[in-house]
């Protein structure tokens, strides 16, 4: 299993940024995924899940409104368009893969998660 993130960098207050996340060598379409994010200092915290099918998602109350979680089945990628951006978004962001198949309640405890990504920083600033 590899997950590689990509498209973080430096944005300003209430700009956006887009992330993806490129997955191999499990079938992709069986499982959900999420983002997650790790500021200095900090636990990491859960940021957003989206199911297998895409149908379902789920997200942190700090982000709600703001950040989208999607997925293309047929490029193995999952993506999460941030809008809005804070300084206190800034962190590592990390994609994960479930650890079970076809899960259709979406996990958001990193004990739900089998597989992590390098990350991806995310810095916010003017």
């Amino acid at each position: 299993v590899q997950l590689v993130e990509s498209g973080g960098g430096l944005a300003q207050p209430g700009g956006s940024l887009r992330l993806s996340c490129a997955a191999s060598g499990f079938t992709f379409s069986m499982y959900a995924m999420g983002w997650y994010r790790q500021a200095p200092g900090k636990e990491r915290e859960f940021v957003a899940a989206i199911t297998w099918s895409g149908g379902s998602t789920a997200y942190a109350d700090s982000v709600k409104g703001r950040f989208t979680i999607s997925r293309d089945n047929a490029k193995n990628t999952l993506y999460l368009q941030m809008n809005s951006l804070k300084p206190e978004d800034t962190a590592l962001y990390y994609c994960a893969k479930d650890n079970r198949a076809f899960r259709n309640v979406l996990g958001t405890t990193l004990r739900e998660y089998d597989y992590w990504g390098q990350g991806t920083q995310v810095t916010v600033s003017s």
